[in-house]
């Protein structure tokens, strides 16, 4: 007479071997939210070039850099007063030295992951880009915030940063 071997499909797992089941799972959620987060910034291939000042102040006069020998780029937010959270912020790039095909805002946290907020200009010519972003509000009393330009150049992408603070009110 055949022999029949019943298998057991509710058999218990050890329990280290659940635990390392859950970590790596976690492990990979991680990993997935990591790449899904860098591949929408979009700032693979930016040559990055730090601002002429170590801290300019947005909302009183433009700030600059320079994006290379002859390239200068200048962001001003015409704010009256200070940046307030929340606030529309009209915005305008202007870039001297090379012809740009579009440019970019992105409002980041410094300290603090505060999502994406990025914000495409409309070009207007000559090397002038203009548009409308603004910045969430945030628990803190006083958000430190950056503001990332992209400009796409027939040379690549070119980018730089102005550090600014936004007090809650």
């Amino acid at each position: 007479m055949p022999q029949r071997i019943l298998l057991s499909t509710g058999a218990a797992r050890p329990p280290l071997l659940r635990l390392l089941i859950v970590i790596t799972l976690l492990t990979l959620a991680v990993a997935l939210w990591y790449l899904t987060r860098y591949s929408l910034r979009g700032e693979g291939g930016v040559h990055w070039h730090p601002p002429a000042e170590n801290r300019c102040v947005l909302h009183a006069a433009p700030c600059t850099a320079s994006l290379g020998q002859d390239i200068a780029l200048h962001l001003t937010v015409a704010s009256e007063g200070p940046i307030r959270p929340l606030e529309r912020l009209p915005l305008e790039v202007r870039l001297s030295g090379v012809p740009a095909e579009s440019a970019r805002i992105d409002f980041v946290g410094r300290d603090m992951d505060m999502g994406l907020h990025r914000f495409p200009l409309e070009a207007v010519g000559d090397g002038v880009f203009r548009g409308e972003g603004q910045v969430a509000i945030c628990t803190e009393a006083v958000m430190a915030w950056r503001a990332k330009v992209v400009v796409d150049t027939p040379q690549g992408r070119l980018g730089s940063w102005f550090d600014f603070d936004v007090a809650r009110q």
